[in-house]
């Protein structure tokens, strides 16, 4: 238990002191007008309440990556806690906070652009088309996990195929309709159940009679039997496995959506770094909560090779820990989170199409042109193999937060700002996401040596570094 506290003490502690530092960083101006009032359509661009603003963001990017990845990314061992505090305060929360604040100094402009402004123009077509993918992938994913969640709790005539119907009906609503209206109403309540969830579970762990076996004395090696350990090595797939709890492409993808609704600059920190490190929290209590309700790695290890599912294990802890009533909000609170980030994933990706071809989105019929080809694209990812489908969504967001890690450093520099403070992160992410991408087994990857992938890898960032290098040469930014 010792670790869960010290882990959540880290977390608060970087939010004040490392949050702070990144605030002063970037230049914060609390008298410059920002984009919801500049740019104000009554549609997306609109002043919110800073807590509606701050809710809809956490709930964004709150999808089932903190609560399933964190589940089945804790058999990496202790390690997993370390990446969700340091890959949360030093990586995560900063890619999140920057992307949001160059979005509100660029007219709430939309992930692709800030990236293409900052590398390049053929570097933005490919993130244009990369960063729609995305956004189609989560919102397939995103209605097929709470499907099933919710289907395993109402009578057999309300099945899966019922809720996929409801959730997609919903996610065009969302998409469609100004954003005060159905996702400003609704997320108050969502978020009342995913924080009831985690300060229950919380409360659980901290004062229950579990026992939290964190295995320190037993190094950092992660905890899969033996040949688990051959196929899932903690670098790179810990990184992968473990991405909204530390780290997502996703997040950036949604930062500039709310950075359309912020009323004043300096709510950017709380809002923006604070939803991240929100997040991390929630990914520690439900990995804390898996081995101490399993009661330990081995245990949890058995459990999930037994034919149950992170699901199962979610609603087993929710109704034994919480009760019937208190389960319930707890289960609600899960299956809103993933719904709450497919809602935002299909309406950034039609702020994306439109900012696009510069397709005002105001009148109704404008926003139906751009929405039918993603409604229908979104239908068909559904259709694939959901396992397949997860893994390259997977290795996708981990890629774009590469990307959005390097726009963010040459965005410093160009300024003459600490790029220290994004270019470790990127240069970290680089070697990630090429050793993965080498290293997965075929069709997914190219199936090469960990040993071999993560040189490639390396050689890769050491590449990309020397062109940054140089660049900042060819423009006299070094000072």
């Amino acid at each position: 238990m010792q670790t869960l506290i010290i882990a959540l003490v880290a977390l608060v502690a970087g939010y004040l002191f490392y949050g702070t530092f990144v605030a002063h960083v970037l230049g914060i101006d609390p008298t410059r007008r920002t984009p919801a009032y500049t740019r104000r359509d009554n549609v997306d661009y609109l002043p919110m309440p800073t807590w509606k603003v701050f809710l809809i963001q956490f709930l964004n990017i709150a999808g089932l990556g903190p609560i399933f990845g964190a589940i089945m990314g804790i058999m990496f061992g202790p390690a997993a806690f370390l990446w969700i505090v340091l890959g949360t305060i030093f990586a995560g929360a900063v890619h999140d906070f920057c992307s949001a604040f160059i979005s509100l100094r660029s007219d709430g402009i939309s992930l692709p652009q800030i990236i293409g402004d900052q590398l390049g123009n053929t570097i933005k077509r490919v993130m244009n088309l990369l960063t729609i993918l995305l956004m189609i992938l989560v919102a397939a994913v995103f209605v097929l996990n709470p499907a099933d969640i919710i289907a395993g709790m109402t009578p057999d005539y309300l099945d899966r195929t019922i809720w996929i119907a409801a959730i997609f009906i919903y996610y065009m609503l969302a998409t469609l309709l100004p954003i005060d209206k159905l996702i400003g109403n609704l997320y108050p309540v969502f978020g009342f159940a995913l924080l009831f969830m985690a300060a229950g579970i919380l409360g659980v762990l901290i004062f229950g009679d579990y026992n939290l076996t964190a295995g320190w004395e037993e190094g950092l090696g992660n905890r899969y039997t033996e040949a688990g350990r051959d196929t899932h090595p903690i670098f790179p797939m810990m990184f992968v496995s473990i991405a909204c709890g530390a780290i997502s492409g996703f997040h950036a993808t949604q930062s500039p959506m709310m950075a359309r609704c912020l009323k004043n600059e300096k709510l950017a920190q709380p809002v923006f770094y604070g939803a991240m490190v929100a997040e991390g929290v929630v990914a520690l209590i439900w990995a804390a909560a898996a081995i101490a309700f399993t009661g330990g790695y081995e245990e949890l290890g058995e459990y999930m090779s037994g034919g149950k599912t992170a699901g199962v294990l979610v609603k087993e802890i929710s109704v034994s820990w919480l009760g019937t009533i208190g389960g319930l909000l707890a289960l609600l609170g899960v299956v809103a989170a993933p719904i709450t980030s497919g809602d935002t994933a299909l309406r950034s990706a039609r702020l994306i199409a439109a900012d696009i071809f510069r397709f005002d989105q105001t009148k109704v019929w404008r926003r139906l042109v751009v929405s039918i080809p993603l409604f229908i694209l979104t239908y068909l990812i559904m259709c694939i193999d959901y396992n397949v489908m997860w893994r390259y969504f997977a290795w996708i967001n981990q890629t774009l937060a590469m990307f959005t890690l390097w726009a963010i450093t040459v965005w410093l520099a160009k300024r003459g700002k600490p790029y220290i403070i994004s270019l470790i992160p990127a240069l970290f992410m680089t070697v990630v996401c090429v050793t993965y991408i080498i290293y997965a087994p075929r069709p997914e990857g190219f199936g090469l040596s960990q040993a071999l992938a993560t040189c490639i890898g390396t050689g890769v960032a050491a590449i990309l570094l020397f062109i940054f290098i140089r660049h900042l040469n060819q423009y006299n930014l070094i000072k």
